[in-house]
């Protein structure tokens, strides 16, 4: 009983000291020049996508289109779409681009407006949709 107390104590102990923050290490929440993201930096976008049980090919269809024009774009470095291989409603857009200025871009064509206007009613709850930053990528 003794050693399970000891090693339960030297546990605690170890965790505690290791949420101790070192002084030489700026806190997250404080702003330095290092932790400034640059204007340039590329961009990575997660549009996951469920699609109503029958709309599958029509959805697969639709996102051919956006795909084959997204990849073109310029500022586009990779447009993809995955589906779930356990549920097969469900979709997600992986695309890469070189900067917010090529997401701008992307958001203001023809093809990007139609393909939200044909797939609205093919899904059955709205796109979970993150931007991200690539961190130490320009």
């Amino acid at each position: 009983m003794k050693t399970r107390n000891l090693i339960l104590l030297l546990m605690i102990a170890l965790t505690g000291a290791s949420c101790h923050t070192n002084p030489s290490v700026p806190a997250q929440d404080e702003k330095t020049e290092a932790s400034a993201l640059p204007a340039d930096m590329q961009k990575m976008i997660t549009a996951k996508v469920f699609v109503k049980p029958g709309s599958e090919a029509d959805f697969i269809s639709a996102a051919r289109v956006m795909i084959d024009n997204s990849n073109k774009e310029e500022g586009c470095t990779g447009y993809m779409l995955y589906q779930d291989p356990y549920e097969s409603t469900n979709f997600i857009f992986v695309e890469s681009y070189r900067n917010q200025a090529a997401i701008d871009a992307h958001f203001a064509t023809p093809y990007f407006k139609e393909f939200g206007n044909k797939t609205a009613e093919m899904t059955s709850r709205p796109m979970e949709i993150k931007i991200i930053d690539v961190s130490g990528v320009k």
